[in-house]
């Protein structure tokens, strides 16, 4: 489960107090996971615990109501590679079945792009009832996969079925879908090796101060997260950044500067089938770094500044027939004219270009608005999205450019 993105969503039943569990067990297996709650089910489980545990804010209202900032579920429904809702009593199950939309957790459900399954938890009578079957079954003819309650002593004192499975068994249920569901994307990279630069470059203009720039990382890492889901072998050379992660097919090497950058990726690109150079490396470096820190003693410093090596051009120039090359345009102005001309001067297949024209677009957000220019001359567009959806239409049209 490296990698996969589970949404959890928790409804109003006393079996939410072992969500904890579930979470702690996804977490180990790798897989990142968010929440989603009912304002009924927080009085079951706190969200403190399960937004500290998954390491994620977790989703209760449409809207804080003290700033004022609403929380997408339509955002959810993209993110996710599977929703899960557990516990799922018989009340959100009616409304799943019949279409009823009045919290954060079925609007999330009802824009979802990715499989659901539930875990039903309630009373032996509920569980039993006409009405209770009858919405199970529009639920399974709905696509929805069930894992079914167990026999157990029940918080009524009754005892019979209608437990909720144990946190273990749910794990599990998660994990034999995904060993299930290999999607054709998936088999694509299996066995490919990815070549990625990602984060700035530092250029020391002494022992304190540097020549960089505002990137984060950010879009490298969700490029990566995403080609590693799809089963890439990547390796990812990367500037200072305060973002990680940790992959059994992830290889990282962090390096400074330009010069650092492409020796890194000289040794490492015959190697690869692709290469994603989405890093935003310096184009100039001070000629002469100071040994000790420069005090400010006149009005004027001045730092002569020479050319970075061109790390694209280098792995263009050295690219063969077989390897497919991904470069990036971030411009200010005449965004198609220049990255066209980048494309056909660094010989690359494809260029995803951005502008800090558009907003929510450039360094440091959690969102980018792109558009892809091939060799082909074909072009498209998207809309703003979060990185890890731009990431994955990124990785999506690389693997149907040869098609």
């Amino acid at each position: 489960m490296h990698g996969k993105r589970i949404l959890l969503g928790i409804t109003g039943g006393i079996a939410a107090y072992k969500i904890a569990f579930l979470v702690r067990i996804l977490k180990k297996k790798g897989a990142e996971v968010k929440c989603i709650m009912t304002p009924a089910s927080s009085d079951f489980i706190s969200p403190l615990v399960l937004a500290t545990l998954s390491e994620n804010p977790v989703g209760i209202e449409f809207w804080d109501k003290k700033t004022g900032v609403w929380t997408n579920h339509v955002e959810y429904g993209l993110w996710a590679d599977l929703f899960v809702v557990a516990p799922l009593t018989a009340n959100s199950i009616a409304k799943m079945a019949t279409g009823s939309c009045d919290n954060l957790l079925l609007a999330s459900y009802f824009s979802m792009k990715c499989p659901t399954l539930i875990a039903p938890a309630m009373d032996l009578d509920m569980y039993a009832h006409p009405s209770t079957k009858r919405n199970l079954e529009q639920l399974q003819k709905d696509g929805v996969g069930i894992i079914p309650a167990e026999s157990g002593e029940l918080a009524s004192g009754l005892v019979g079925e209608g437990r909720m499975a144990e946190p273990e068994t749910i794990a599990s249920a998660i994990e034999n879908f995904f060993a299930n569901h290999t999607t054709s994307i998936t088999q694509s990279l299996i066995g490919k090796k990815v070549l990625v630069t990602a984060g700035p470059t530092y250029e020391a203009i002494d022992p304190v101060r540097f020549i960089g720039n505002h990137s984060s990382g950010k879009m490298g890492f969700a490029i990566v997260e995403e080609l590693l889901a799809q089963g890439a072998q990547v390796e990812l050379v990367c500037g200072p950044t305060k973002l990680s992660l940790n992959h059994p097919n992830l290889k990282f090497t962090s390096i400074k500067t330009a010069e650092e950058m492409l020796h890194s990726v000289q040794g490492k690109w015959a190697k690869m089938d692709v290469g994603i150079f989405s890093a935003a490396v310096a184009d100039y470096r001070p000629k002469h770094s100071a040994i000790q820190k420069i005090k400010k003693t006149e009005d004027d410093l001045t730092i002569e500044l020479v050319k970075n090596p061109d790390i694209l051009a280098w792995a263009g120039s050295n690219k063969t027939e077989q390897q497919l090359l991904v470069g990036f345009a971030l411009e200010t102005n005449d965004v198609f004219v220049n990255a066209k001309s980048k494309l056909e001067r660094k010989n690359l297949d494809l260029i995803i270009m951005n502008t800090l024209e558009d907003r929510g677009a450039g360094f440091a957000g959690d969102t980018n608005k792109i558009s892809i220019l091939d060799n082909h001359n074909k072009f498209t567009s998207f809309e703003l999205k979060s990185k890890s959806e731009v990431a994955k239409d990124i990785v999506e049209y690389l693997i149907n450019y040869r098609k």
